[in-house]
């Protein structure tokens, strides 16, 4: 487990590319090894201009490293200026070489998924950059409505688009553990991206399937809705990981956007705009 950086109650972070425009974050983190496994191969970043959740596949300490690799090459775009897609991949393709590095030869299936978002400039304007390679998570909480806006690489997935099981049936099929994508295996990365507004008022959560394999998305919004603080509110949706029996590593970010000023001090976008969450592209 590698967790870089921690809870913050806020933070002025300046918007990349946009003189004079900042956004107020406040952030907390929280993970645990769950009370199935022994070794908690989950890893975090939260530096301010990017977050990202990696839970790591492999057994024992392999898993470990792989999603130790992906975090802190994530981690080195945080003072890069302006984060873009590319950058991300360039980022996840120096962590498929780390793996392939640190590895033992005769450790073969080590990778990882990874999700998470990174502040851009668009347009002039604040937005997240969020990527996803696997089943890990990104949540919208805006407007009191809870929206994921990944979408999991998995076989179920791939089943519940296709239209064979439905989002209910997929949570007990037997190859709900299964991804269709990861960073490491010695195979080229393939994140997908959105483009979500950074909005005053609204939270992101961040979070490994340990978290939505116990916690039914009501019962996010429900915690997400309670308004505590971020920190609070990660470690609750930990706690009641744990508590519907933390069978995995569990892991969550909370990411509240406190203000988003423009540069002549007037507000970005508030609680009460509305602006598209668009998706970028399949890399």
């Amino acid at each position: 487990m590698t967790v870089l950086g921690h809870s913050t109650d806020r933070s002025e972070i300046p918007v990349p590319g946009a003189k004079g425009s900042a956004v107020s974050l406040s952030w907390g983190v929280a993970t645990d090894t769950g009370h199935k496994r022994a070794h908690n191969e989950d890893s975090l970043v939260a530096a301010g201009t990017i977050f990202a959740v990696a839970d790591g596949m492999g057994g024992h300490a392999a898993g470990d490293v792989a999603s130790d690799a992906v975090v802190t090459r994530l981690a080195e775009l945080a003072n890069s200026g302006v984060v873009d897609p590319e950058a991300i991949v360039s980022a996840l393709r120096s962590a498929t070489v780390d793996i392939s590095h640190a590895i033992d030869e005769r450790e073969l299936g080590v990778g990882t998924t990874v999700t998470g978002a990174a502040m851009t400039n668009h347009g002039g304007h604040p937005y997240w950059v969020v990527f996803n390679v696997g089943d890990s998570r990104l949540y919208l909480f805006e407007h009191k409505v809870l929206t994921q806006i990944t979408v999991d690489h998995s076989v179920v997935q791939e089943l519940v688009t296709a239209g064979l099981i439905t989002s209910a049936d997929a949570e007990n099929h037997p190859d709900s553990n299964v991804v269709t994508r990861a960073v490491g295996f010695n195979a080229e990365p393939v994140p997908d991206f959105w483009l979500v507004p950074v909005t005053a008022g609204s939270r992101l959560l961040v979070c490994s399937d340990g978290l939505t394999r116990e916690v039914s998305e009501l019962r996010l919004r429900l915690h997400l809705a309670a308004r505590l603080s971020a920190r609070e509110t990660a470690l609750a949706l930990v706690d009641a990981a744990l508590a519907e029996g933390g069978r995995d590593n569990v892991t969550a970010i909370v990411i509240d956007v406190v203000s988003a000023e423009s540069g002549n001090g007037g507000d970005i976008l508030d609680d009460g705009d509305t602006a598209p969450v668009r998706r970028v592209s399949d890399t």
